[in-house]
């Protein structure tokens, strides 16, 4: 299979859509559809392309074009989208953002369709609830996000560590001993930039704040201080994350990682195959998510497609449930490393078999859903983020930080 460069597929466009087609017993005029997808590594590209060679032969009359929309614009280019009626056929979507879509309108009912899937046997409950409001069904899963860590295990046998951190308190141990800023190494590839509210949102859990409840602020100030000063520590006090922390993303981490800048980084098993073509067996190890003074949070989530619009609904359709069947979560796992969401693939003994996969499997027990309230998406992408990145660079405390982001949070539910 050739590979496919991050331009490569961004330029996708109409030029170079991929004819894809709907079956003989069907209407024989060719659809077109568009999908909207926010992909970041090499190899999720790669999957998708693979996914959509497969769909071509099963669908030669559907033609899909494919876009890449960035993740920190997802749900700007989403809301425009809504409101100019230039809205794509088929769009991802995240627990998180459910609400956010639902309250535009911005997702067409599946449920009548999920319902008389013959696929549907194979998904568990739980599998429709990030998808799922007042009874309704808005998208089709398509893969599984198990949050998770990486470490060096090599690095953790020079220093005489016994394993990954269990807790946060052996987390920052492990990080100090493993940072020698001479030899440009850090402890932790910490995600301050783009997309890094999620972790600052899992923390927050973990030392014991709720966020929303019965559609009031429930945010404790004091847990929610506690969580964001440990976090920034890492960066301000501590010194253990390289000192492009406030603005790195994903590749950044990724790539501080494989690089031998960092000894641990946090992510999920969709970033596997990358990290496993990058380093030795001897050199990588996966662990779970440490836990926090009230819990331990990890994100068991699910990336769903929803229909935006019922134009040309039965090939969008065809499309996102397509992606449930088992030859193409089977391909985009071997170029990926992410979880099919159908429970019987999980069995599959390529995950079963491959011990990386171990700590992914402990998750699956204690795993949750993220928040999603009308307004998380903006409050936590315009509000947490900028006010903790605001910490890293010396412009606010943690203190000044915390009461903007609860107050933030009030505005938005409001």
């Amino acid at each position: 299979m050739t590979k496919i460069t991050r331009r490569a597929a961004l330029g996708a466009g109409a030029a170079a859509s991929v004819a894809l087609t709907a079956p003989s017993l069907r209407a024989q005029s060719a659809s077109r559809i568009t999908y909207w997808h926010h992909f970041t590594s090499q190899e999720e590209f790669t999957g998708l392309q693979k996914v959509m060679a497969l769909f071509k032969q099963r669908f030669p009359n559907i033609a899909l074009t494919q876009e890449n929309i960035p993740n920190p614009e997802y749900m700007t280019k989403f809301t425009a989208a809504v409101m100019a009626k230039t809205r794509p056929d088929i769009s991802m979507v995240v627990a998180e953002r459910l609400a956010d879509m639902l309250a535009m309108d911005g997702l067409v009912d599946v449920t009548a369709r999920v319902n008389g899937w013959s696929q549907k046997a194979n998904y568990p409950e739980d599998r429709w609830r990030g998808a799922t409001s007042k009874g309704k069904i808005y998208g089709v899963p398509a893969f599984t996000f198990v949050d998770w860590v990486y470490y060096r295990k090599d690095w953790f046998e020079q220093a005489g560590i016994s394993g990954p951190p269990k807790t946060l308190d052996e987390f920052v141990d492990a990080a100090k001993k493993l940072t020698d800023p001479s030899k440009n190494r850090y402890g932790f590839g910490m995600r301050g930039g783009p997309g890094g509210f999620a972790y600052i949102i899992d923390l927050i859990e973990a030392f014991g704040s709720q966020f929303v409840v019965d559609g009031k602020n429930a945010m404790d100030k004091g847990k929610t201080l506690a969580a964001i000063k440990w976090f920034s520590d890492l960066h301000t006090v501590h010194k253990v994350v390289p000192p492009s922390a406030p603005n790195d993303g994903f590749r950044q981490i990724m790539e501080g990682f494989k690089t031998g800048q960092t000894a641990m980084t946090w992510h999920h098993t969709g970033s596997l195959v990358e990290m496993v073509r990058a380093l030795k067996p001897n050199e990588l190890g996966t662990a779970t998510k440490p836990a926090g003074p009230a819990s331990r949070v990890a994100r068991l989530t699910y990336l769903y497609n929803g229909l935006m619009k019922k134009d040309n609904e039965q090939a969008a359709w065809d499309w996102i449930s397509f992606w449930g069947e088992a030859d193409p979560s089977i391909a985009f796992l071997e170029e990926t490393g992410y979880f099919p969401a159908n429970a019987q693939l999980a069995r599959d003994p390529r995950i079963t078999g491959n011990p990386l996969y171990n700590p992914a499997g402990e998750t699956l027990s204690f795993g949750k859903l993220p928040p999603s309230f009308v307004g998380f998406a903006g409050w936590a992408q315009n509000v947490v983020l900028p006010e903790f990145q605001k910490i890293l660079v010396g412009q606010q405390n943690a203190e000044r930080a915390t009461d903007a982001i609860l107050k933030g949070l009030d505005a938005a539910i409001n």
